[in-house]
Parts: C-alpha cells; sequence; structure tokens
C-alpha cells in the first residue's frame, strides 16, 4: 500500500509522523526518531533559549486521552539550528518548529533556522501551557503581523501550527489572514486547552503547573481535530496542504483525518504512551483500512467526506 505523501512539494514516504512535543526535545530523541518508520523527524517547537519548562508532573495519560502542560522545555533554536543538517543525514524530511515566547522571538529563531536548511518549517501560534501567555493564534490581527514578518526571512515552505477553533466565523477570519500570508501548509490542530483532569480518590489535579490546568490529547480531541481540519480544507478547496493532528490512535483515525482532508497526519499521545513501535502499527492499520474499502493511495480518499 502506498501511504506516501506529498507537502508543499516535499515528498514523505510515510503519512505519519511525530506531533512536535512527542519524544523530539533531545538529539537522542530525535535521532531515534529519524531512525523509526516516521516519515519525517519534527522538532520540538524552539524558542530563544533553553527552557526546562513546567515543573513535574506535567504530562498525565487517562482512559480516552491525555492532558500536558508541559512549558516548551526546549535545547533553545541555536541548539536545534545545529543539529538540523545532521538529522537531514537520516534521508527523512525535517520539519523545524518555530514558536517564542514574544512576537519578537519569531523572526529571530526564523532566520537562523532557514539558513539550517530544513525541509519545512512549521511556526507555532498555538502553544496554550505557558503561564500568563495567551495564544497568539486567537488573535488574528497579531497572527497576521507575526506570519507577514516571518515569511520575509523564511524561504523554505513555510506552515502554520493553529489553535482549535470552536466556530465557523474563527475559521474563516484565520482562512482570511492564512491566505494573505504565504502560508503553504497547515497543521491542525494543538492540544485543546485548558483542560482539567481530576483524580477522585486521592481528590487531586492530575498534573502540577497552573493549577491542574492544561491542554488536552487522545481520542477526546478527535472530533474537534476533524473539524478543523474539514473547515480549512473546505475554506481553502484543498489548495494547502494539511497535516491533521488530535486524536490519532489507530489507523481508523488517520483515515477519517485524511477523508477530511489531511495529506499527512501527527501523533502525540499514542506516541508518548507506546513508543517508536506506534508507527509501524499504525501504517499496518492504515493500509488494511484503505484494502478493506478498495483505495491503493491516500490521494484516493482525500477530502471525499460525503455529507448528508
Amino acid at each position: 500500500m502506498d501511504l506516501s505523501t506529498t507537502i508543499a512539494g516535499v515528498r514523505f514516504s510515510s503519512c505519519f509522523m511525530n506531533a512536535s512535543g512527542a519524544l523530539c526535545v533531545t538529539r537522542e530523541e530525535l535521532l531515534a526518531l529519524g531512525r523509526s518508520r516516521t516519515g519525517a523527524i519534527v522538532t520540538k517547537s524552539m524558542t530563544v533559549e533553553p527552557r526546562d519548562g513546567n515543573p513535574a508532573p506535567r504530562y498525565y495519560g487517562f482512559p480516552g486521552g491525555s492532558i500536558n502542560s508541559m512549558g516548551l522545555p526546549n535545547l533553545g533554536y541555536r541548539a536545534y539550528a545545529a543539529l538540523i543538517p545532521e538529522l537531514k543525514t537520516l534521508g527523512k524530511p525535517v520539519i523545524a518548529s518555530v514558536a517564542g515566547l514574544c512576537e519578537d522571538d519569531f523572526p529571530t529563531i526564523a532566520a537562523t533556522i532557514n539558513a539550517a536548511k530544513p525541509d519545512l518549517i512549521e511556526v507555532n501560534l498555538s502553544c496554550p501551557n505557558i503561564p500568563g501567555k495567551p495564544q497568539i493564534g486567537y488573535d488574528a490581527e497579531a497572527s497576521e503581523r507575526l506570519l507577514k514578518r516571518v515569511r520575509k526571512v523564511i524561504t523554505v515552505p513555510m506552515g502554520v501550527k493553529l489553535p482549535p477553533y470552536f466556530d465557523p466565523a474563527h475559521h474563516e477570519m484565520m482562512g482570511e489572514v492564512i491566505g494573505r500570508c504565504g502560508v503553504d501548509f497547515l497543521n491542525l490542530i494543538n492540544s485543546v486547552g485548558n483542560g482539567l483532569v481530576v483524580d477522585p480518590e486521592r481528590e487531586v489535579v492530575v498534573i502540577k503547573p497552573k493549577g491542574g490546568f492544561g491542554g488536552l490529547g487522545g481520542t477526546i480531541i478527535k472530533p474537534v481535530a476533524l473539524a478543523n481540519v474539514r473547515a480549512f480544507w473546505k475554506i481553502f478547496e484543498g489548495r494547502i496542504p494539511i497535516i491533521g493532528t488530535g486524536g490519532v490512535v489507530n489507523g481508523v483515525d488517520a483515515f477519517e483525518h485524511v477523508l477530511c482532508g489531511a495529506s499527512a497526519v501527527q501523533i502525540g499521545t499514542v506516541l508518548v504512551e507506546e513508543g517508536l513501535d506506534v508507527f509501524g502499527r499504525l501504517e499496518m492499520e492504515l493500509s488494511a483500512q484503505l484494502s478493506k474499502k478498495g483505495y491503493t493511495r491516500l490521494e484516493d480518499c482525500r477530502g471525499k467526506l460525503k455529507e448528508l
């Protein structure tokens, strides 16, 4: 079964890849990803200075999903810029995820990372776990201003990772912004904040940062992720490739993302819970689902979701 895909002119041998944040912070984790069956190596979203992130416990898996408030632990952009050439020797596309603690951080990071020549750059407008910092992706004016600034310094394909939107008016508003900013691909969605998971036995929250509030991932967020993939696929009529992220724990989940319009899918919760072998399982399950439905490649069913 052909599970290859192309995003912004870059070919991926598999449509499955890690979501930024899942097993991709350190050099060792990134090299291990490169040796796995992942279709790409996606870096942790990087900031100017190295960060330890929020205090532990900051991730908790529960039946149906996960909650986390990691706080952007990362090596700092200079370290990732130095690592990118080594990662590229592993023969897989490298997607560098660029973040920042303020608007001015983004162009600084993007220029240096662009010079290291990753295959694609993902601008993360949706980090939900920095205390006191709102998500830029919920501010259309700030998002447009930032994207136009980074577009000037990015020469490789540039994508945007967005938070979940819950209203068609917000899909339309961000669609207009994206259409004006030279965006080459979308990554939908980041975790759904701000959730709260309670341990009723101990009568306590399950993660330490932010009083227990954090971003939700895993099965529980799949309907929200699918809605965002479908909304933006329809807004752009399939012209901008989409990476579907959220709720993919088996091959059928990935198939649903493709039906809604995704060209590839990223995994977070299930990768953390199962480890790198999960890529092989997902490939087998998606291949079986495509075979069952009579499809031979992803293009045959991408965006073909029927309405009643």
